[in-house]
């Protein structure tokens, strides 16, 4: 029966450790918050210079921009265009950046910076509609042309994308075509491998791309070419047939018709510089949170105040950790059951030498006035209000004796929790009283080394990271604490009496 009675507790444990560790994977996931401190994520700042000569007209400047990229998510745009107004807009499934400015002349220049993040989970949306080929008319002899070199690659081939490299094959000049010459040119190859896949009923467009390298500037797209193979669009390196794109390059145009339009302006050029930088992890997180649809789960969406609050309260259930395994599996005696939680907290706010000395200092001070009090006889609510005054100007005056010293940290002893410092020492008097100032002694060490202990482990960068990032890893903490409350054994200090055995082995 007993057995039976603990399968729920034990399931319900399980849930809770489960749950716990698969919402902070899952916000790992979703949110990209890092597991480490410090971790580093590289960044590419990409700028596109726009150059163009106004003809004292309204100018007009439309230039396609990137829409998720594959392999890159887009983390900040922006122009810089003095006198320009500005705007990005989106025209028929494209985005396109838009300069205006009336009564222009002379040489223009205009920037547009985009910042991104590589990602190989950014892959582009498939087309809501299904993409068919573009009707195609050819004059002779380029018609026969055409058809001859088609053939022979569909001979070559039986899919969309054996038929692009085929036909990428027979369009190079040592493919071997005898129409190839009469074909291609350097001018219209792009454009005539477009135009003959489209022929051959596989939809198919042209793309650019840029070639990521650090530091490098005044850089040309590269073109590239895309077919749809019934299901999304598949990229091809228009010279090699080589299928896929390179990791270092950024697909900058797509699905758009060109890549600039210009209306009051003359002789435009478009070029590209690009800068590699490192940032933390984290900082990108706490930047895309606002604009990740599961950013309200975050607590960087809280003000700056509460958010400091929340990083300290969230450390106490490590102190509870801590201080539940000291005493139910080590078995160290404390003055109270979680009084080396608030001394850890203090510690944690007023650093560990000087808040021991703080600690030591008020609890010793503390005992001998309260020796003073017994002796009056007063009642225990009077003798502990007494003691709270008594405890606040002690406080005061060791924060002002070390401002006087020069220890900035001594006005920083005020963090210690007062009304709990007080009834500890009422006990710690009482239990002089009873058990004698061995006992006090026992007690008090007890307390101050857990409250090390649990300092070490709260102050630890690691332990805030995981603490505020992923708060529900607290569900694994209370799992635990509730499996050691099931702990009924020796505790590892009770097994010194079993040292005298040992002459009988």
């Amino acid at each position: 029966m007993t057995s039976r009675s603990r399968i729920p507790f034990f399931f319900a444990i399980l849930l809770l450790i489960a749950a716990g560790i698969s919402i902070a994977v899952w916000r790992h996931v979703e949110l990209n918050i890092p597991w480490f401190t410090g971790e580093q994520k590289p960044v590419w700042m990409v700028e596109a210079r726009i150059d163009f000569t106004g003809t004292g007209d309204p100018v007009l400047a439309s230039m396609n921009i990137p829409d998720q990229p594959p392999g890159f998510r887009v983390i900040s745009e922006q122009a810089a265009s003095p006198g320009y107004g500005f705007s990005i807009v989106e025209d028929s499934g494209e985005r396109r950046a838009e300069w205006s400015k009336r009564d222009v002349s002379g040489p223009q220049t205009l920037y547009f910076k985009v910042q991104l993040i590589p990602d190989n989970q950014v892959r582009p949306e498939n087309p809501k509609r299904r993409p068919k080929p573009e009707p195609v008319f050819w004059e002779e002899p380029q018609a026969t042309a055409v058809e001859e070199l088609l053939q022979q690659a569909a001979a070559r081939s039986s899919t969309p994308e054996s038929m692009t490299r085929e036909l990428i094959k027979l369009l190079q000049p040592e493919g071997g075509a005898q129409n190839t010459t009469l074909l291609v040119s350097d001018d219209n190859y792009i454009e005539l491998l477009n135009r003959m896949l489209n022929h051959a009923g596989i939809p198919a467009r042209a793309a650019d791309g840029l070639a990521l390298e650090d530091a490098r500037r005044r850089q040309q797209l590269r073109p590239f070419l895309q077919i749809y193979d019934g299901n999304k669009w598949l990229t091809f390196n228009p010279r090699t047939a080589e299928q896929g794109l390179p990791e270092d390059v950024l697909l900058w145009r797509q699905a758009a018709t060109s890549l600039l339009d210009l209306e009051g302006g003359d002789d435009s050029e478009v070029s590209f510089s690009m800068l590699r930088q490192t940032v933390p992890a984290l900082q990108l997180a706490q930047a895309q949170s606002t604009e990740n649809g599961l950013g309200f789960l975050s607590l960087y969406q809280l003000p700056i105040e509460e958010q400091g609050m929340f990083r300290m309260l969230l450390l106490l259930p490590l102190g509870a950790l801590i201080v539940a395994f000291m005493r139910i599996v080590v078995g160290i005696k404390t003055s109270g059951t979680f009084m080396p939680i608030l001394i850890a907290v203090a510690f944690v706010q007023t650093t560990l030498v000087p808040g021991l000395i703080a600690f030591i200092s008020v609890v010793a001070i503390g005992l001998l006035m309260r020796g003073y009090l017994s002796s009056l006889n007063l009642l225990l609510v009077s003798r502990i209000s007494a003691l709270i005054i008594l405890v606040i100007f002690i406080t005061a005056g060791l924060s002002i004796a070390g401002y006087q010293m020069g220890f900035n940290t001594g006005m920083t002893v005020t963090f210690f929790p007062m009304v709990i410092i007080a009834w500890t020492i009422e006990r710690m008097s009482i239990l002089w009283e009873e058990e004698g100032a061995r006992e006090v002694f026992v007690q008090g060490s007890g307390s101050l080394f857990v409250a090390v202990c649990a300092f070490l482990v709260m102050s630890a960068p690691l332990a805030r990271h995981l603490t505020f990032n992923f708060p529900e890893l607290h569900l694994v903490v209370l799992g635990i604490i509730l499996l050691m409350g099931q702990y009924t054994g020796y505790k590892l200090s009770e097994l010194r009496r079993f040292t005298p055995m040992k002459v009988y082995d």
